[in-house]
């Protein structure tokens, strides 16, 4: 009674809560607090009884994503800054399979530290909450508290391995970027908020779309916020933190920065430019261009040279970034189809790739056990001795390479027809861009498959590799789903078109 007479007398209203459409994210909490507990009171030789905890909470939290899939309808909260909608479902649903395939890949993974081993599952999966409140997030605002829920804890797993020189740098460099980052997208903010009057997506592309949108402060309100993103997804020019943080955070980590943590960033793009900054594809499409034809290059190009399996794969990972940003350089404000096509062209590739890079990791973490050096060398003649990976690891090469029948080959084509489909002399050059560089990923994933079906044992040995039971889960998942998708793509394609956003400006 006290709590009611007090807010009628201050004119407040609480806010209604749709605790249904807020249950995976409550799970999540319950999860958290249930995995600190297990941590207080577990002795340490039941310390595995964390990562236990996390991962069923993980699976857990899928189960409401599914009830409100049935439900079919789409749930919008405080004034229309939360909505959960197919696109919120489909993305979390990424989000918690990512966090339960890191989770396996860690069990047996991770390095002493100077964190108890509980620590890390609870930043993990703190992170992962971020992600999916970033899912649901139609504001400004909510955006960039997601996104500092989810950099927080990442930060500190990048600098696992704090008696690591390479980790600290590692670390550090993910920090300072990410903070300076951070400025530059609230500025961009700023700027937006201060000439729109409102942070809610929606009507800030209302606004957009009037006379405010053809100023020069929206065109670097709408400039600077999406470069904060950037750094976010490793795109070039502010790709040069994680090459150095992949090589030196412990290997899950890795897998999880590269797939979860850059999915997050797409998916804060992809809300700004379809929702917030809609009307405005003049800026948003030679941005796009830029963006991407550098990702794609630079990364392509430097990972030519790489000698070393983690950094291969960072550059591959922001290769791959640029591959999603390729799209967006030709949507169209007029155009709902092309529209539509874009953004399920863009999740049908974050979902392939999620699955494909945590299968790869999973095969990297498994391979490092036994040779004990990240050295692309030491692979030499791994079909000799641990044959199933190594053709797991194919597989996984030849669907990041869009090689059929492997996942890749489906979401890559839809790539290229969604930036094609066009039909401007821009798509078109972003087309043979997209073109010739697949062409150069080619030549660094059939390298390393080279490497582990044709070269020579370095050492000699070839005891067989004993791989643990997280471990041989992650690798088969994986590369089960990686065959499946290819095989028979419209299961991930019928996902990724049923991902739309439920409400946009002028609908």
């Amino acid at each position: 009674m006290l709590p009611s007479l007090l807010a009628a007398a201050s004119g407040f209203t609480r806010p209604a809560l749709d605790w249904h459409a807020f249950a995976p994210e409550v799970i999540l909490v319950v999860t958290l607090v249930v995995a600190l507990a297990v941590d207080l009171v577990a002795g340490e030789h039941n310390k595995g009884l964390v990562a236990s905890v996390s991962g069923i909470g993980l699976l857990a939290a899928m189960i409401p994503l599914v009830t409100l899939a049935l439900d079919d309808s789409s749930r919008v909260m405080f004034g229309g800054a939360y909505v959960v909608d197919d696109f919120a479902l489909v993305l979390k649903g990424l989000f918690l399979v990512a966090g339960y395939l890191t989770i396996l890949l860690s069990t047996n993974a991770i390095a002493e530290g100077d964190y108890h081993e509980g620590e890390y599952y609870l930043m993990l999966i703190s992170s992962i909450l971020g992600m999916t409140i970033m899912a649901s997030s139609r504001d400004l605002i909510s955006i960039f508290i997601a996104l500092e829920m989810l950099s927080i804890p990442a930060y500190l797993l990048a600098s696992w391995r704090k008696r690591s020189k390479t980790g600290i740098e590692g670390g550090m460099k993910y920090y300072l970027m990410g903070v300076f980052a951070t400025a530059v997208m609230l500025y961009g903010m700023s700027l937006i908020y201060g000439g729109t009057g409102s942070t809610i997506l929606t009507e800030v592309g209302a606004s957009l779309g009037g006379s405010f949108g053809h100023t020069p402060v929206a065109a670097l309100g709408i400039v600077f916020t999406l470069v904060g993103f950037g750094f976010k997804v490793s795109a070039v020019p502010f790709h040069n933190w994680a090459p150095d943080t992949y090589e030196g955070a412990p290997t899950p980590v890795t897998a999880f920065l590269s797939v979860a943590s850059k999915s997050a960033g797409f998916v804060a793009i992809l809300q700004l430019v379809f929702i917030g900054f809609g009307g405005q594809s003049d800026i948003i499409r030679p941005l796009m261009f830029i963006l991407a034809t550098l990702t794609m290059t630079v990364g392509n190009v430097i990972a030519l040279r790489q000698t070393n399996i983690v950094r291969l794969f960072a550059y591959s990972s922001v290769a791959q970034a640029g591959f999603i940003l390729a799209p967006l350089s030709v949507i169209s404000a007029g155009n709902a189809g092309s529209r539509e096509q874009v953004l399920s062209s863009v999740v049908l590739y974050l979902l392939v790739y999620t699955v494909v890079n945590l299968g790869a990791f999973a095969v990297i973490i498994t391979v490092s056990r036994r040779t004990q050096s990240g050295e692309i060398t030491s692979w030499g003649g791994l079909f000799t001795y641990a044959p199933a990976l190594a053709v797991c690891m194919g597989v996984f090469l030849f669907s990041l390479g869009g090689i059929p029948p492997a996942a890749g080959w489906f979401a890559k084509v839809l790539l290229f027809k969604a930036v094609l489909s066009a039909g401007t002399t821009g798509a078109y050059a972003m087309g043979v861009i997209m073109a010739v560089n697949s062409v150069i990923s080619l030549a660094y994933y059939l390298g390393l498959m080279r490497t582990m079906f044709m070269d020579d044992v370095p050492d000699g040995d070839v005891t067989p590799v004993k791989t643990p039971v997280p471990l041989f889960a992650a690798v088969g998942l994986t590369v089960v789903a990686t065959m499946v998708l290819g095989i028979v793509p419209g299961l991930a394609a019928d996902l990724a078109k049923g991902a739309t956003f439920a409400f946009l400006p002028g609908r």
